[in-house]
């Protein structure tokens, strides 16, 4: 006899290739484990969300999205220990927590992190959401799917956070706040004094403007080909904005740093963009790539500059982040004025979650969060 119990959920919908979202009601199973239920308050919306509904990336349908939630424990499951029902908390991606990666420290280079995050399912292959035929959804989408208005997390992806900030702000930090500014301080390591570009002015290239800040560079150069976009990033911090549809962005960049940039993030995903951060590099510079595109897609770079400059590239993942340490370092430093990522941030009801896909692919939202619950 099946003594488990549900709770009913509304949740976004995504049933086919390229379909839009829509709201469902749903049933989720209670927690079990070290797992936790959590109330979603607000969801941030990130390019990912869109790259696996139009099935870039090959996650089965029909899913339940939605990788940077935020709200209040639920109800938590008999493993838990660090969390309690009425806890604030942000929702970042999912882990095993006993690999080699996890346990050196490196938890986004889990060796189960494709399993875990776009596999569909728990480690066991099953789905906590059904629909109101009973017929499976496709979860655990970053361990949340949390494009609903509750849901299933593991207690080591929940990061317990100040009741002091604001909570329906604070989910974009669990992915794509945490990945620009994590890229320039975890991986990157941007030092004072030094010369930063970012690539790319959307919020992962902003929130990596935001982080050159926190970390004392004083050349911080934003390459983007919209105007708004450049102009939020001089009130940011940047010193120099470069639109690179007027003009060749190297060039540019040379021109500013006398010779070449020190560090740099690429988080636009164009192979093209990728051959100019890694040729506006100085002597000895540093690339970070976090843009995703399409599976299979390759770049291509000079070999000889990059072998007689000294120059290095490295993929990044969520900002070679630690969730549990680093978010809340973050919003420490939200809540001290440093890093107003608020200023990235536009709101959309649950209801128009459509609207805000759509604004953020046309470039009008620069990040879209959906208040599920008030």
């Amino acid at each position: 006899m099946n003594t488990t119990a549900y709770y009913p959920v509304t949740a976004a919908v995504t049933r086919g290739r390229g379909a839009p979202f829509t709201l469902e009601a749903a049933r989720i199973r209670a927690p079990r484990a070290d797992e936790v239920l959590v109330r979603i308050v607000a969801t941030g919306m990130c390019h990912t969300d869109m790259i696996v509904r139009d099935q870039y990336y090959p996650v089965p349908l029909p899913a339940v999205l939605g990788h940077e939630g935020a709200g209040v424990v639920e109800a938590i499951g008999p493993q838990v220990k660090g969390l309690q029902v009425g806890d604030h908390v942000v929702l970042s991606y999912g882990h095993c927590g006993h690999c080699l990666s996890c346990g050196g420290g490196h938890t986004a280079y889990c060796q189960e992190f494709f399993a875990r995050n776009f596999s569909g399912a728990d480690p066991q292959g099953e789905s906590a959401l059904s629909d109101e035929s009973g017929q499976r959804l496709n979860d655990h989408f970053f361990a949340q799917s949390s494009f609903a208005s509750l849901a299933l997390a593991r207690e080591n992806n929940a990061v317990k956070v100040s009741p002091k900030a604001p909570l329906e702000l604070l989910g974009p930090l669990g992915c794509g706040i945490q990945t620009g500014a994590g890229a320039v301080i975890n991986s990157l390591k941007v030092t004072p004094g030094s010369s930063f570009a970012a690539f790319g002015g959307g919020a992962v290239g902003l929130s990596a403007v935001l982080a050159a800040r926190v970390a004392g560079a004083t050349t911080i150069i934003a390459v983007d080909v919209v105007p708004s976009r450049l102009a939020l990033a001089l009130e940011l911090g940047a010193t120099h904005a470069v639109n690179s549809k007027d003009v060749d962005p190297v060039a540019a960049i040379r021109e500013i740093t006398a010779g070449g940039v020190n560090f740099a993030l690429e988080s636009t995903g164009r192979p093209a963009v990728l051959r100019q951060a890694v040729d506006a590099l100085a002597s000895r510079g540093a690339l970070g790539v976090v843009g995703a595109p399409a599976l299979g897609v390759t770049a291509e770079f000079d070999v000889n500059d990059l072998l007689l400059g000294g120059k290095s590239i490295r993929g990044i993942v969520e900002g070679d982040s630690v969730p549990q340490k680093f978010i809340p370092e973050l919003v420490e430093l939200y809540l001290q004025g440093r890093f107003p990522f608020d200023r990235l941030v536009k709101f959309y009801s649950f209801k128009d979650i459509n609207q805000a896909a759509e604004d953020s692919e046309k470039g009008l939202t620069l990040k879209p969060v959906i208040r599920i619950h008030n």
